[in-house]
């Protein structure tokens, strides 16, 4: 597929490293800097310009692409650049935006892109997944809910002996759900019926959102799930997840130190406590008994003060902590000082975008371990070589079928059962293999 992506930023640099084996790509971007960044470490062709000009498009081969990807942080950037290709070209476009209003516009039909894709959104769902899943590293929902991709880290001196340390087919693993990796420092194990889960391990589960609650409650011994929400910043990000977060009816409160904004969000969102404070203010922590069955979502917009933060309410026993990055370099570093989980917006975002470069088949895409691997959902064709055969005697791919919606219903693949024409399969794959996996099924 011929891909031109608009904008060599943090988003529009992970979807060259997503995409680029796979596929032709041209940058688009006004920084020469950003793009011969690019060039010395993939093989893309960059066009240094303005993307809302005919010249620019014309001079990137518009007429001759696929797909568009405006991902650039202004938005009229490409909105304009958008509605442009699509008089220019027959590509598809696909827009990043963080505008609720252009959101809103678009669902009413009113702005002539194929999709547009809301940073904050994305990042308030993947928050949403963990609040429910307390001990999961990442977490991701597919096939309209029914399954769900969740990965845990299990704890280097767990005493968890009815799944860690036994072989799998002798361990307590949850109904209705199954391992489709196990990560140990660089290898991916595949998860064969000899193989064991040990304490340090990265382990990605396939599941029914049931079992991946009842997967959580094993690798976190038990312990009760949060219950009471805080965020700290109230800002576009912060208020649309405290939005998303209240829809599915968690309790939610919102924390900012600007006391201007706090009055006008808190007239903006009345259904939803807004308070004037500091993250790092003690009184206040104490005040509102910000405590151990409480989550800490940490979304200011400076990484150090998300970090401060979240090591704070962690030293004050917060339960879970969730501190939003903006420099992909920091998540090791948050992780580090004892964050439970760190989110990337902008690599979100991108996760978003990755699928509509994959095959038409492709429904969703999640990405895990540094795009090392990708979780697909894929139809599988008549014509496929796999349809009508059994679990058991399909040939290695490199791949874990972890589920296949069939008739709406999610069934989890035992070896025996038969893999059919029309199966939606939800598979657990490393990202070279990606596109080798969607031409077999």
């Amino acid at each position: 597929m011929r891909i031109v992506v608009v904008g060599a930023g943090h988003v529009g640099r992970a979807l060259v490293d997503s995409l680029h084996n796979a596929h032709d790509l041209v940058v688009v971007d006004t920084d020469d800097e950003r793009l011969n960044a690019l060039r010395e470490r993939y093989d893309v062709r960059t066009v240094e310009g303005d993307a809302t000009t005919r010249a620019v498009l014309r001079q990137a081969a518009i007429e001759d692409t696929d797909l568009l990807i405006a991902c650039s942080p202004r938005e009229e950037i490409n909105l304009v650049c958008a509605m442009l290709v699509k008089r220019l070209s027959n590509a598809q476009a696909i827009v990043r935006t963080s505008s609720p209003a252009y959101l809103e516009a678009w669902h009413e039909r009113e702005i002539d892109v194929d999709f547009m894709v809301s940073s904050e959104l994305e990042t308030a769902n993947a928050i949403s997944g963990i609040i429910g899943i307390p001990a999961a590293r990442q977490t991701d929902v597919f096939a309209e809910g029914t399954v769900q991709i969740v990965e845990f880290d299990v704890p280097p001196r767990t005493t968890n002996d009815v799944q860690i340390g036994r072989p799998l087919r002798q361990a307590a693993i949850p109904a209705v759900s199954k391992v489709a990796g196990i990560i140990r420092g660089e290898r991916m194990i595949v998860p064969r019926g000899d193989e064991a889960i040990m304490p340090g391990d990265r382990v990605i589960v396939i599941a029914s959102p049931a079992s991946a609650r009842r997967w959580s409650a094993l690798i976190a011994k038990g312990e009760r799930q949060v219950d009471d929400i805080v965020i700290f910043g109230a800002g576009r990000m912060g208020s649309t997840i405290a939005t998303v977060l209240h829809s599915r009816d968690i309790r939610v409160r919102l924390v900012d130190a600007h006391a201007d904004r706090a009055r006008d969000v808190a007239k903006a969102l009345p259904q939803i406590p807004v308070f004037h404070a500091s993250a790092f203010d003690p009184e206040f922590l104490e005040h509102e008994r910000i405590g151990p069955w409480t989550a800490a979502v940490f979304c200011m917009n400076d990484d150090a003060r998300n970090l401060y933060g979240a090591v704070l309410a962690k030293r004050r026993g917060v339960r879970l902590t969730v501190a939003l990055t903006h420099d992909p370099l920091s998540a090791e570093v948050y992780e580090s000082a004892g964050v439970d989980v760190a989110i990337n917006p902008r690599q979100v975002t991108a996760e978003e975008m990755v699928r509509f470069a994959h095959d038409p088949r492709c429904r969703q895409v999640a990405m895990l371990e540094d795009d090392r691997f990708e979780v697909l959902d894929v139809t599988v064709r008549a014509e496929s070589t796999l349809a009508n055969r059994a679990f058991k005697d399909l040939p290695a791919t490199g791949s874990v079928i972890g589920a296949v919606v069939r008739d709406g219903a999610a069934l989890f693949p035992h070896g025996t059962d038969v893999l059919r024409a029309g199966d939606r399969v939800i598979i657990f794959v490393e990202s070279r293999r990606a596109a080798i996996v969607e031409q077999a099924l």
